[in-house]
């Protein structure tokens, strides 16, 4: 009697967690699908009625908009392809080579470095003094690398993922035998450590993909429409939209449809559904390591 009513429990638990789970997914979800239907929402009625998950009238005017001016908006695209890709290989390289090397306990000062990398998680040195070292001394401002640089191109809280993963997942007698086989330093990392951190690498280059996608505070802090205003992203376009709609029209290549009226409102979630399309399509591969990367890497014996 005792067993069934547990089994009964437990159903009872099994059947509450999947819907909390199914409502959360659920609210979740819904901001996207009504940015979708937004964007397909005729710009007037927007404006008169807000947006609706059953709009009074449709139409295809913002992205009609968009694919004419693909010229700005596709060039900024690219960019943000170009400067997620660098910078994701550029911060798994770092990452992978700092935290293997500091996961050797026998590197002399491997704790100094662990400390110093971690301390940047608690204290910085603020915007300010951020800004004039990437601007005075490095010379980044209006370059490509004022969006790969600073702050992604080596995160602590990955390099401890990754330390973490490779202390506790990968034997170390897999590496002194392959030691004593006679291979380096080199050849132990690229073809023995990489290959078994493919759960790890999948997860921090995810995240680290997804916040160089997103970002758009490096390109305001360091990017300027005279000087650098061909290395702009979808997100710093979009973010330009939101604070001055005219920016389109009063780019130099949209001077002769600057009196036009631009389809603001639903133009603006056709911008943010082109720039998370790529995101929502890559997580679905990245998935299955997500969780497995996380666990692993976040685990210290």
């Amino acid at each position: 009697m005792n067993e069934k009513r547990k089994i009964n429990e437990s159903t009872v638990w099994q059947i509450a967690a999947h819907a909390v789970m199914i409502i959360g997914s659920l609210l979740a979800l819904l901001p996207f699908v009504l940015l979708v239907i937004a964007s397909f929402t005729d710009n007037q009625t927007a404006l008169i009625n807000g947006y609706s998950f059953a709009p009074a009238k449709w139409s295809l005017e913002a992205y009609k908009y968009i694919a004419s001016e693909w010229g700005t908006i596709g060039r900024a695209y690219m960019m943000t392809i170009v400067v997620t890709v660098v910078g994701t290989v550029l911060s798994l390289v770092i990452t992978s080579t700092f935290a293997f090397a500091v996961s050797n306990d026998k590197l002399p000062g491997h704790k100094i470095l662990m400390f110093l990398s971690i301390f940047t998680m608690l204290f910085n040195g603020g915007i300010v003094a951020s800004y004039y070292v990437y601007s005075n001394i490095f010379h980044i401002k209006n370059t490509i690398w004022a969006l790969i640089v600073p702050s992604f191109l080596m995160s602590p809280f990955n390099v401890v993922l990754v330390k973490n993963y490779f202390t506790n997942s990968i034997s170390p007698s897999i590496l002194e035998a392959a030691k004593i086989d006679g291979a380096g330093v080199f050849s132990v990392f690229t073809k023995i450590v990489l290959p078994l951190s493919v759960p790890i690498l999948a997860t921090i280059g995810l995240m680290t993909g997804i916040g160089y996608w997103n970002d758009w505070t490096n390109g305001l802090y360091f990017l300027t429409e005279n000087g650098g205003s061909q290395y702009f992203t979808i997100q710093i376009v979009l973010n330009k939209i939101n604070e001055n709609i005219n920016f389109l029209a009063n780019n130099s290549e949209l001077a002769a449809k600057a009196t036009q009226q631009l389809p603001s409102t639903t133009m603006r979630m056709a911008v943010a559904v082109i720039g998370i399309l790529p995101v929502m399509c890559a997580y679905p591969f990245f998935q299955k390591y997500f969780v497995k990367g996380i666990t692993l890497g976040g685990v210290k014996e």
